[in-house]
């Protein structure tokens, strides 16, 4: 059966979102998004315990991963192109993201009483979330303007540019996410129209572009006057497209598709909207373990220069071995040219 807590928990969320408009109270909102977490302590235990237990490791490996490739690209990669300016900006979202589920996991351990986590997890989450498909998406539009139109895109493959439309992005995701939770705390009804709003422009359009200039690139590929780039670096460029479309159904489709159907059909079981909302919030925050992958299709070093940061022992004796190999050769051959000097002198002499 379905559980009390959770019903009266969606009930309120519902009416407060189809209600009549009334000015509502930030405690009062935020109270009734917390309620949220409490039912899903209460009454599905072992699920919360599970999803508790996903985020610290999402947090931990996202921390690491992410810390490690933000030095490969700021410390270690000499060249900043565009594609580095904006991995550099998806590297700094996805630590940003891993940061907030400290505020998540506060909300799991409190089982969802923390009011002030409660606001700071939904803010932080919705600019992180869509700031990682913004600067994904830019990372797409740029290798595919690198790969098929390379003479076309000289001018707005840009570092100047780039660092622009990161700011932008930047801008946009914190205005519109602020403006859209204070209308939320504000008139809940206008609520729900905004977030599927949202959901349309900053994921299904940028799902499109991704979605088109992948298939782009893959018959760009198969074309043999394609000759000014070459086929391992149209290949990374299919990997890296490939590697962001299977990122976008595994983290951000399970919950805009949610929105879209809460949008539809709001009446759902409380009890299925309930565990649908915490596993697909809980799958959002994965992109921030995923995306490392992405980050090894954008320089051709980064492997390389993750291995020796992770294997720091290996390249130094390997390196110190090629420093004393030609020390070694370098004697010999003085040896050997001092003894062909002894022994045939004359002839030397007379070559000089």
């Amino acid at each position: 059966m379905p559980s009390v807590t959770a019903e009266k928990s969606l009930a309120n969320i519902s009416t407060s979102i189809h209600g009549d408009g009334n000015d509502t109270h930030k405690e009062q909102y935020l109270n009734q998004l917390v309620q949220l977490d409490e039912a899903l302590y209460k009454d599905y235990y072992s699920l919360w315990l599970a999803l508790m237990i996903i985020n610290v490791l999402i947090f931990v490996v996202g921390i690491v991963l992410n810390s490690v490739a933000l030095y490969v690209f700021c410390f270690r990669t000499k060249t900043k192109t565009t594609s580095v300016i904006y991995t550099v900006n998806l590297v700094i979202t996805d630590l940003m993201v891993d940061f907030s589920l400290l505020t998540r996991i506060i909300l799991y351990c409190s089982g969802g009483k923390c009011l002030t986590c409660t606001f700071v997890h939904i803010f932080s989450y919705f600019v992180n979330m869509y700031c990682s498909i913004l600067f994904l998406t830019c990372i797409c539009v740029d290798r595919y303007l690198a790969i098929v139109q390379v003479e076309a895109s000289r001018k707005w493959r840009n570092p100047h540019y780039a660092k622009g439309i990161c700011v932008f992005i930047w801008l946009f995701a914190i205005i519109v996410t602020y403006s859209i939770l204070s209308t939320a705390i504000k008139y809940a009804a206008c609520c729900l129209s905004k977030f599927f709003a949202l959901t349309v422009f900053e994921y299904f359009l940028p799902l499109l572009i991704i979605t088109g200039f992948t298939i782009r690139i893959m018959c760009a590929l198969a074309k043999s006057n394609l000759m000014q780039q070459s086929r391992e670096k149209r290949m990374r460029a299919v990997q890296l497209l490939v590697t962001v479309l299977v990122i976008f159904m595994i983290c951000f489709t399970p919950f805009h598709v949610r929105q879209v159907v809460v949008y539809i059909k709001p009446d759902i079981p409380p009890h299925i909207n309930l565990i649908v909302y915490h596993v697909t919030v809980t799958l959002s925050s994965l992109n921030s373990c995923l995306d490392p992958i992405v980050y090894c299709f954008v320089t051709n070093n980064f492997q390389s220069t993750m291995r020796n940061i992770f294997v720091k022992t290996v390249p130094e004796q390997a390196s110190g071995d090629v420093i004393s190999m030609p020390k070694s050769s370098k004697a010999s051959m003085i040896k050997s040219s001092c003894e062909r000097t002894m022994m045939n002198g004359p002839a030397l002499d007379s070559e000089q």
